[in-house]
C-alpha cells in the first residue's frame, strides 16, 4: 500500500467517522496493509482488497473487555 493510498484512506475514515484523530500508518515489513489509529490507540488494519483493484477492507476487532456493561 503506497503513501497516496494511505492518505486517501485516512481522509475517507476521517469523513466517515467524523473525527480528525484518525491516522493511517504503514506496517513494518508488510506492503499490502496499513495500521489505523485514533490518537495513540490502535483500532484496526486496512488491507488491499484482492477481489477489486483500488478497493480496501477495514478490519476492526471489538474486545469484550473494551465494552461497557449494557
Amino acid at each position: 500500500m503506497n503513501d497516496n493510498d494511505m492518505k486517501r484512506i485516512e481522509a475517507h475514515l476521517k469523513r466517515t467517522f467524523n473525527t480528525g484523530g484518525i491516522v493511517v500508518k504503514p506496517r513494518p515489513k508488510v506492503t499490502d496493509s496499513a495500521e489505523v489509529y485514533v490518537g495513540d490507540e490502535f483500532i484496526g488494519v486496512v488491507f488491499d482488497d484482492e477481489d477489486e483493484d483500488g478497493s480496501f477492507m477495514f478490519e476492526m476487532a471489538i474486545l469484550a473487555e473494551d465494552l461497557s456493561p449494557a
